[in-house]
């Protein structure tokens, strides 16, 4: 079979027999052949495309976008996702687009800040904030430079099936001229709204989270200098709101205040609103002084953080098509990058002649693959999902967040210790340890302008928070 263009028989590539031409209205003739077919070829999807490349695999992903080209996204890159980036062999492709390293983050909350170095990782002890435009090229042409094939301004219309299992896709492209992949995995990259896990009957999440807060964000011309290095989050009550310097000369800034504020934002209110929370964050709003807004004001409202059931017979769900966490932590593209390569990894050993088969991949053999691999990803990520929910919820700050606040201030290891839970170097349970809780309950009631009865309640409502989450973590950890 050549790698250069895919096409042979599907009797021949896959064993199959004539009763799925006629099941699926599709002449073997007119089909492709490929080790593996990806649906989405933005950041899982091309971690994943460049993971299979690399090992030698023969991969499509296709998908609708022509690059250079944007998406709703908040793109702040902590260190562990540079060193996915890294990892992937993007790490100079992406520098070269110019955003400028942020070896610092801070967190201010009311008046109480915190500023802190991020822990290295793999050698990486800087985050970056790349515009998605620029990011997701970068990582496509590093899949074509590994030699995986991509086509653009493809759209995927049917999941085709073989005796119970996926077995390839229909696409259709820009001319509108219909197309035929025969693949022994079906890898759904394809984002929140997945084609792939509505075709798989996976759109329906195992647990799911409602956010409590909206997002809207715009760009600002930035021309200080002097805090390019940093990447700041302020909240005031329960408005959150951040500034991370991008490539262009740009800054992000993202607010996201409690979707009970959103009507304030509808329509041609939304300019007018976001600048007024801007001003309603004291420090964000002195870190814009002298920024001039350079774009419009985009929104993302109805958000819910979830996993999805993320394998079965032939198919997967990386990235956001199976798992999914509200912005307010930055940890999608991370998770993508990650999830994606450790896809191709799981993947590789069993799939193709490339891999050292004779003949056509083992179906379960290649479903036990997906099947670990989701799991890996569920153990791996539910606690930092369970905390970003908790940061989503767009409550006002408790006693105790305020003491750990005033912890940071006083501490820079423990500042370091929450730079870290961002940047997936420590768990979130570090936050908060059962050897400090006594001591930080101790000093949040010594405090003039705290209740006991508000201590109390905040620590009921931490606790039953505690439990629900060890029984939600059960059920990917057993």
């Amino acid at each position: 079979m050549s790698k250069k263009n895919g096409r042979e028989s599907v009797m021949n590539a896959a064993g199959s027999g004539s009763g799925v031409e006629e099941q699926d209205g599709v002449p073997s003739g007119d089909s492709e052949y490929f080790d593996a077919v990806i649906v989405g070829a933005r950041c899982a999807g091309a971690a994943t495309a460049i993971a299979l490349a690399q090992r030698g695999l023969n991969v499509l992903a296709i998908d609708s976008a022509r690059f250079p080209s944007d998406t709703l996204s908040t793109h702040l890159l902590w260190p562990s996702t540079m060193a996915e980036i890294h990892a992937l062999g993007a790490l100079g492709a992406v520098e070269a687009i110019g955003a400028p390293r942020m070896p610092i983050a801070e967190a201010i909350l009311d008046e109480i800040g915190w500023r802190t170095p991020y822990s290295a990782v793999s050698g990486i002890d800087y985050g970056m904030c790349v515009r998605r435009t620029h990011l997701d090229d970068a990582l496509v042409r590093t899949a074509k430079t590994a030699g995986a094939e991509i086509r653009e301004q493809c759209t995927a219309t049917k999941v085709i099936w073989d005796g119970g299992r996926a077995a390839g896709i229909e696409y259709s492209d820009a001319d509108e001229r219909r197309h035929v992949v025969r693949a022994p995995i079906v890898i759904g990259a394809d984002g929140r709204k997945s084609f792939v896990a509505e075709q798989v009957g996976a759109r329906t999440p195992i647990i799911s989270a409602p956010s409590g807060r909206a997002c809207y964000f715009a760009y600002w011309k930035d021309d200080r200098d002097d805090l390019r290095h940093i990447a700041s989050q302020w909240r005031v009550e329960g408005l959150l709101g951040t500034a991370f310097p991008c490539d262009g000369g740009e800054l992000l800034c993202l607010l996201q205040p409690p979707i009970d504020l959103i009507p304030q934002f509808r329509g041609r209110k939304v300019t007018d609103a976001y600048l007024q929370g801007i001003q309603n964050l004291p420090g964000l709003a002195k870190r814009l002084e002298g920024c001039e807004l350079a774009s419009r004001v985009r929104a993302c409202t109805g958000i819910e953080s979830y996993f999805r059931t993320s394998s079965g017979p032939g198919w997967v769900l990386p990235g956001d098509a199976g798992h999914f966490k509200d912005p307010v932590t930055a940890q999608g593209i991370r998770d993508a990058y990650r999830y994606g390569r450790l896809l191709g990894e799981y993947l590789a050993p069993v799939l193709g002649t490339r891999a050292g088969h004779a003949g056509p991949p083992d179906p379960q053999t290649v479903d036990r693959a997906t099947a670990d691999w989701a799991r890996q990803r569920e153990r791996d990520c539910i606690e930092i999902y369970q905390w970003t929910n908790f940061l989503a919820a767009g409550l006002p700050p408790s006693p105790l967040e305020y003491e750990l606040y005033h912890r940071a201030r006083e501490r820079p290891e423990y500042a370091a210790v929450l730079s870290d839970i961002y940047n997936r170097v420590q768990p979130p349970a570090a936050m908060t340890p059962p050897s400090a809780l006594a001591g930080t309950t101790a000093r949040a009631l010594r405090r003039p302008d705290v209740s006991v009865l508000d201590v109390a309640a905040d620590l009921r409502t931490q606790t039953g928070r505690m439990v629900s989450d060890w029984r939600e973590r059960r059920r990917f950890r057993g």
